[in-house]
């Protein structure tokens, strides 16, 4: 096997960032057993467990998304990275099979979350849904790829600082006294 497709093909149980992908695809199983027990049922406690479950989703995914955020930000100094590159690991900053496996469970979540939302557009005759929270879930896709994207991506670094860009000084422009 080319070393180029073999490189390709890696997202192994022990390879970086595995942990990031094992738990999207745990939390997206649950959550998808979840809400369609809830569809299906539409009845306590089902109802409690898939809007549980949607808000555990949607919270790890904020936790996600803040930390792969701030890391990507301290990353930035050093590499170019682009935001759709890092949060849909586009562009080469995953291999491909990584990119493949989280967008897929990205694209489950909302899928998901959506078609149990209109399924059951009421609750109890009135307009609105438990199960609208399942909208929320794609948080955590969002969040874990951006994670995974500033921890583990690959980006070009950034151009040195003799670019012809002008990085300060006195003919900037800038007041004195700011940076």
């Amino acid at each position: 096997m080319n070393d180029d497709v073999n490189d390709e093909l890696v997202v192994d149980q022990h390879g970086e960032g595995s942990w990031i992908v094992r738990t999207n695809a745990l939390l997206t199983t649950v959550f998808a057993a979840t809400a369609t027990v809830s569809t299906v049922v539409f009845d306590q406690p089902w109802k409690a467990v898939a809007v549980a479950t949607s808000v555990v989703c949607f919270t790890v995914g904020v936790v996600a998304f803040l930390w792969g955020y701030w890391s990507a930000v301290q990353r930035s100094r050093r590499d170019d990275i682009a935001v759709a590159a890092l949060y849909f690991l586009v562009d080469g900053c995953a291999p491909q099979r990584t990119s493949r496996v989280m967008n897929s469970l990205l694209a489950a979540q909302t899928v998901i979350g959506l078609a149990t939302a209109i399924a059951r557009s009421s609750t109890d005759g009135k307009p609105g849904s438990t199960l609208a929270f399942g909208i929320l879930v794609p948080m955590l896709g969002l969040g874990l790829n951006g994670l995974w994207g500033a921890h583990h991506g690959r980006f070009r670094p950034r151009a040195a600082p003799d670019d012809g860009v002008r990085h300060g000084g006195d003919d900037t422009g800038q007041d004195e006294g700011h940076d």
